[in-house]
């Protein structure tokens, strides 16, 4: 059997997690956002850490309750664990449905981000483009969500989303076409998504959106962390100046019918 965890059991995750710096196992142990589970609420040995479309496992993955969790997922995730023994029992049982692919870790060190270079690269903005935060009209502006419904997505409403998430958002004849925002929350910084409309690519918008959001947050002495998906955002953030720590497996499980 497996338990949802309170945040005085998810208190006790911390060194089950330890291995592992994705700022959403934060998001979670810290009571921001997302959901864990646990095998044991007084003693945990194997955890579950879910967050949007994020899926983390952390722990013994030869506990009693392990495949129980590893079959707790949302619908159509990407999963992430630390050991070979997670991998192999990620493989084995959902085999025929997983996909393993590779995400890109960075440094997480805010040394890196030159302020003087980040603001130069807001001038790119091409001529008949406005950037500008979200405020309340953005937020709820339909051309937002069919962006990427991500920027708002992990938050409890709309409303949730302009108390404590962050974002800046390129548009075009007052169309939302390219948006940098906070996919999550945790106690020092936010966990960067960016998306651009296909028809908008290759301007440079997100590097300019994106400048925005991060210099928002130094400013404010937030960390904004990235992570990425491809060889796209990896270059982009390079551009950015952050500093690429590694490539680490990611297991996309899809949907079992």
């Amino acid at each position: 059997m497996i338990y949802e965890a309170n945040i005085d059991v998810k208190n006790k995750l911390f060194p089950i997690f330890e291995d592992m710096e994705d700022t959403m196992i934060l998001s979670c142990l810290q009571g921001h956002m997302g959901k864990a589970y646990v095998d044991n609420i007084k003693n945990p040995t194997a955890a579950e850490i879910i967050v949007g479309e994020l899926v983390f496992f952390a722990g013994d993955p030869n506990a009693e309750a392990a495949a129980e969790l590893l079959n707790n997922l949302p619908a159509n995730c990407f999963v992430v664990v630390s050991t070979d023994g997670w991998k192999d029992c990620i493989e084995k049982i959902h085999e025929g449905y997983a996909n393993k692919f590779q995400r890109y870790a960075f440094k997480k060190d805010k040394k890196y981000l030159n302020y003087n270079h980040i603001k130069s690269l807001i001038s790119m903005l091409p001529e008949g483009y406005e950037l500008k935060k979200v405020d309340k009209d953005i937020a709820y502006d339909k051309s937002f969500h069919e962006l990427s419904e991500d920027f708002t997505a992990q938050f409890d409403s709309i409303e949730d989303y302009l108390n404590r998430g962050v974002g800046f958002c390129i548009l075009h004849e007052g169309k939302v076409v390219c948006g940098a925002s906070s996919y999550s929350v945790y106690d020092s910084g936010i966990e960067i998504q960016i998306d651009t409309d296909p028809k908008y690519r290759r301007k440079g918008l997100a590097t300019v959106a994106a400048a925005a959001l991060i210099l928002h947050c130094l400013d404010r002495g937030i960390y904004p962390s990235w992570d990425a998906a491809n060889l796209t955002s990896v270059h982009l953030a390079e551009k950015l100046g952050y500093v690429m720590d590694g490539p680490y497996d990611t297991y996309h499980i899809k949907d079992k019918k």
